[in-house]
């Protein structure tokens, strides 16, 4: 039996209040109604990267395939999730296809470990990050702008490749290399090495030049603050001081990236949201 809709998204809200580490942090400065939707809609992203990444299930394949055919369906029954997520995306009339891109990205961690360039990369961090993006600014309100939604895009990308970074030695660890191979090569990296967490004497500039390229990705994307509606402001401004906060810890850490992983404290992730209160 599916749960209410009010009960639904009363899941949906314990489930990110749990388990969005950083997403949360903006999410709480929404407007209530706004906020609950983008809970909902987490809570689907949340079982998709769960699903791709839980090697104890037995077939996350089919499980990914089930979860596209609940998405095409009206079936609200299969999970506690849907209820709420069906609402909030029919309320905001969030493309679907973002959500359908977003499990083709989940499909591609069961079977590629590796991406020979950043393009191919690019094309990943768009369907597993630049898709929540996009899905973001719809339920933020917006311009209407394809200037918008390109920067929505790009603010996906400049938050995936942070996260990588901040993972590198964990999905090593995991046998997955997501930094482009070609850049390993520019500076004299291996992937052996790297999946063994042997740091080797390119690792820091290999790590200084994504950054950069990350950081890049921030700038190309500031102006998409003036596009949403105003009172969503303050939350896309928290969720990028978090990230941008963590970007730079990842720059300090170089090498030492595959030692210990970049973090934020929670009175630092507290600040980044203060200041968006401020400037937004």
């Amino acid at each position: 039996m599916a749960l209410s809709l009010k009960d639904s998204y009363r899941h949906c809200k314990k489930v990110t209040r749990e388990q969005a580490k950083n997403f949360y942090y903006g999410i709480r400065l929404l407007p209530a109604e706004r906020r609950d939707a983008l809970c909902a809609i987490y809570a689907f992203f949340r079982y998709c990267d769960d699903l791709s990444d839980d090697e104890q299930s037995g077939d996350p394949a089919r499980m990914l395939f089930q979860w596209r055919q609940a998405l095409v369906s009206q079936d609200v029954e299969s999970s506690p999730i849907l209820p709420a997520f069906r609402d909030a995306v029919a309320h905001y009339n969030v493309p679907q296809v973002y959500f359908e891109e977003l499990i083709e990205g989940a499909e591609m961690d069961l079977t590629v470990t590796r991406f020979d360039r950043f393009e191919d990369l690019y094309d990943y961090c768009y369907r597993v990050a630049s898709t929540v993006g996009l899905v973001c600014v719809h339920v933020f309100g917006f311009d209407g702008s394809p200037e918008a939604l390109k920067m929505a895009e790009e603010r996906g990308i400049a938050f995936q490749l942070t996260n990588i970074l901040r993972d590198v030695a964990e999905d090593a660890g995991r046998g997955r290399i997501y930094l482009p191979l070609e850049d390993l090569a520019r500076f004299g990296v291996t992937p052996e090495a790297l999946l063994a967490a042997r740091p080797e004497p390119g690792f820091a500039e290999l790590v200084r030049f994504e950054a950069a390229r990350a950081r890049d990705y921030y700038e190309r994307s500031a102006p998409l603050a003036d596009r949403v509606e105003r009172s969503s402001r303050p939350a896309l401004q928290a969720m990028t001081n978090i990230y941008r906060g963590l970007l730079e810890k990842v720059d300090e850490l170089g090498a030492e990236l595959l030692r210990r992983r970049a973090r934020l404290s929670l009175a630092e992730k507290l600040v980044a949201a203060g200041k968006s209160l401020v400037s937004g």
